[in-house]
Order: structure tokens, then sequence, then C-alpha cells
């Protein structure tokens, strides 16, 4: 009887083994079915987290944006020491500018243009995001975080620049528009989003929608080379420390928090404006070629002033000196650094809340 209750005994816990083994290797297939899923759709989540960070962005910096595009637009000194007895400027400084702006124009004033510069943020940061992740998927071999992170900053500058190059090709008009819009001034050429948009391809055909594209992406490919690169860097710079201070009994782990996602952003968009600005000058003169605006915002730029980039650049700086490619320094860097650390923040908090739902 007691072998029997042994032998039964011994069955039955075999049996529960079975199960239970079962139930892991169920549950081990369950969760690799749903990485699967989640790498599916990886492309998707980028996307919405990109568009997302890119809306939030743009909303809460629309008003440097505005006063940044008001400097870079005007052809006149726009510090108080270069003023000469027979040079009025209407912008001579940022809190002059903002002072201007708000009696002139109201608080809406500040964020003229907002509409097309969502219309163009949204998608821009949408591609952005996908083709950045999608090429440090191929680059690695891996979709997984901790993969990208070893990646060279010459990969990142690489992926940066492919992807800021993709996202400026694919919403370029509305760039055109938003800057348009946002250096009209008051009274307004244009109405509205509509108008200005049939307006343009009725006197300058489709290509008027392009007006300044390759200016824009000579500026882009280093400007998101630089911005992806140097936050990446920062990010590995960051989680060595946290890992350094986790490993010396500071508690806590290397992963980054909301604040290091968002100093990591400040950094690198301030490297990458400062970098770059002088390009971003060149872009936006292309764009308001034969904008009509009132004479008080100064001369305008006629059509066809420059005849290629290099012509504009040494054009300014014959009439301008170098602070002519350096216009809206000021308000650019304060808007850059913050959009970029806002849109790293957002992104990041969207992209670890949507991959924590259920597939």
């Amino acid at each position: 009887m007691q072998l029997g209750s042994r032998e039964g005994s011994s069955g039955s816990q075999k049996g529960e083994d079975v199960m239970e083994f079962q139930k892991s290797r169920g549950e081990q297939e369950q969760a690799q079915e749903q990485r699967q899923q989640r790498v599916k759709h990886r492309a998707t989540v980028d996307a919405v987290a990109g568009a997302v960070a890119g809306g939030v962005s743009r909303t809460v910096v629309s008003p440097l944006d505005v006063i940044k595009i008001r400097f870079q637009v005007q052809l006149e000194p726009t510090s108080r020491h270069q003023l000469q007895a027979k040079v009025l400027s209407k912008y001579t400084g940022l809190t002059q500018a903002i002072q201007d702006i708000f009696r002139e124009e109201g608080v809406v004033g500040f964020w003229r243009g907002n509409v097309p510069a969502l219309l163009l943020v949204m998608p821009y940061t949408a591609i952005q995001f996908v083709v950045i992740e999608k090429f440090k998927t191929l680059a690695s071999g891996s979709p997984r975080e901790d993969e990208h992170m070893r990646l060279s900053p010459k990969m990142s500058f690489i992926g940066g620049s492919i992807a800021g190059t993709a996202a400026t090709i694919g919403s370029y008009p509305f760039d055109l528009l938003r800057t348009i819009l946002a250096a009209q001034g008051e009274p307004k050429v244009y109405p509205n989003l509509r108008v200005a948009l049939v307006e343009i391809l009725r006197t300058k055909g489709v290509t008027g929608l392009y007006a300044g594209l390759t200016p824009s992406l000579l500026e882009i490919v280093p400007y998101a080379g630089l911005q992806f690169g140097t936050y990446d860097a920062l990010k590995r710079w960051t989680a060595a420390l946290n890992r350094s201070r986790m490993l010396s009994g500071g508690g806590g782990d290397e992963t980054l928090s909301g604040t290091q996602h968002f100093v990591c952003g400040l950094g690198a968009g301030l490297f990458a404006k400062l970098s770059c600005h002088p390009l971003d000058v060149v872009k936006k003169r292309f764009q308001v070629e034969g904008l009509a605006r009132h004479p008080r915002y100064g001369a305008g730029i006629q059509v066809r002033e420059y005849t290629s980039i290099w012509d504009a650049i040494q054009s300014i700086l014959a009439k301008e000196g170098w602070r002519g490619l350096y216009k809206g320094t000021l308000p650019s860097v304060v808007k850059a650094a913050p959009a970029a650390a806002v849109t790293f923040v957002v992104y990041e908090a969207v992209i670890k809340w949507l991959t924590s739902l259920p597939v």
C-alpha cells in the first residue's frame, strides 16, 4: 500500500510539473507573441508618439518662433548700436519685438501661423521618428532600445540626417506657408492658410510651395544629424552616470528620468541650432521672396533677389555683415533648445505609455 501510495504521489507530482511547464511555456509564447506584435506595430507607435510630441512642443514655443522669423526676414540691422540715423528698423531687440507684436497684433500675434506650423510639425516629427527608429533597428539588427544605445555617435548622426531629410521633403509646403503667415505682420497679405495656398499656386505654381527647399535640406542634414547624434550621446553618458551611481550604492537604476531626458534634449537642441542657424536665415529669405509686407516692417525681399544659396550668403554678408547671418539667434536658440527638450520628453513618455498597453 505504501509503495502504491508513493507511486501515486510521484505520478501526481509529475503531472503537476508537466502542467506547470506547459503553463510557463504558454506564458512565454504569449509574451513572445506580444513582443512580435509590438515590433510589427512599432512604426505606428513611433508615428503617433512623434506627432503628439511635435504638436505639444510646437504650440508651447510658437511665440518665440514668430519673433525669430520676424528678425530673420528683416533686412535692416537688429541691434540698436548698429543703427544709423537714416536707418529705421522695425525690431531692434527681443523685448522690444515682444512689446511691438503684442501692441499691434495682440496675444494672437504670437501664434500667427500656428495652424500650418502644426500641419508641418506633426507629420514632420512623425516621419522623423519613424525613420530614425527604423534606421537604428536596421543598423543594430534589433528593435531593442538597449541595442540602439550601443550604436556609435556617427551612426546616430547619419540616421538623424536621413530622418531629417525624409521629414523635410514630406512636410515642406507647410513649412513655407507657416513662414509666410508668421512673417507677414499687419495688415495681412494673406488672411488665412487657404488663401495663401491658392495664391501661391496661382502665381508661382507647385514649385512655389518648395521655394527654399535646397537651403532647407542643406540646413536639416547637419541639424538633424547633430540633434539626434548629440541627444543619443548625452543619453549614453547619462545612463553610464546612473549605472555608476547605482553600483556605488546610490540606489535607482540606469533608466533615464523625465528630467534627464529634458536636459539631454535641451543640450542637443542648443548645440544643433547654434551650429546651423545661418542656413536657417538663408532658407527664410528664400521663403519670403516677393512677400508684399507693410513698409513699416522694413524693405521687402524681391522675387529672384538671390540667384543661389551662395549668392544669398554673399549678399547678406556684403549688405548686413556677418551679423546678418545670425539675425534671430537669441529667440531661435531660446525656442529650439526647449522645443527639442519638450519633443524628446513627450516622445519618450508617449512611447512608454503606448508600449505598456495590452496588445
